[in-house]
């Protein structure tokens, strides 16, 4: 049996750009949980305290970092389509005119 990859790879030409947003989301998200470990080890009684619709922070704040990654992601990937979507625009472009070029010197 042949193992060989489902579509052909070629170089991402919007890899530089998901890479710079992937780190940048990361960081935020990063920055996001590090403050709720930080409530955690410096004030964990803060943790028990009541702020929405009688549940706790420790609750609704465990609920903000799920939401949170699940906006994220759609994020990412809703700006990563554009970005590829304005390459994809971009290189039509450019062979749309390099074919008229050549058309005309023929």
């Amino acid at each position: 049996m042949l193992h060989e990859p489902a579509t052909s790879a070629a170089k991402d030409p919007a890899g530089p750009y998901k890479m710079r947003l992937g780190i940048w989301m990361f960081v935020f998200y990063s920055l996001f949980y590090a403050s709720f470990v930080a409530i955690n080890l410096l004030s964990p009684l803060t943790m028990a305290a009541i702020v929405f619709a009688g549940l706790n922070l420790a609750t609704v704040y465990g609920f903000a970092l799920i939401v949170v990654a699940l906006i994220e992601a759609l994020v990412y990937d809703a700006m990563c389509r554009k970005k590829e979507a304005e390459f994809a625009r971009a290189e039509k472009q450019k062979s749309g005119k390099s074919v008229k070029s050549k058309k005309g010197k023929a």
